[in-house]
């Protein structure tokens, strides 16, 4: 398993943004893949995005599809997950994970074995 790390979490108001990184000790995570999880309020944790190595495939949930960007950068080997016009309904605890196989295409179904620990994001007025 690789060691997974997020970082960006926090409160915001309606409308806001903010940028979730994820890094991977040992290894550049962009050349692995990574996706995007959360876990709202007395919800299951659910897939929001996830993007391929070498990015040429990235997938994103329905539900913040033209409001989340996925994206990696090679150079400080870290995928960031870039979310605008958040609303409440996207509360809860976001996961990034990876796994030890590259992710060469992504899609909602794939299975990831190596999970961070997960970072708060409060969205309220």
């Amino acid at each position: 398993q690789i060691q997974v790390v997020e970082l960006g979490g926090g409160d915001v108001q309606p409308g806001g943004s903010l940028r979730l990184s994820c890094v991977a000790v040992g290894v550049s995570l962009p050349e692995y893949g990574a996706g995007w999880f959360r876990q709202a309020p007395g919800k299951e944790r659910e897939v929001i995005s996830c993007i391929s190595t070498y990015a040429d495939s990235t997938y994103y949930a329905e539900s913040v599809k033209g409001r989340f960007t996925i994206t990696s950068d090679y150079a400080r080997k870290t995928v960031y997950l870039q979310m605008n016009n958040l609303k409440p309904a996207d509360t809860g605890i976001y996961y990034c994970a990876t796994r030890s196989i590259i992710i060469k295409s992504c899609a909602a179904g794939i299975r990831y074995n190596s999970w961070g620990r997960g970072t708060r994001v409060t969205v309220s007025s």
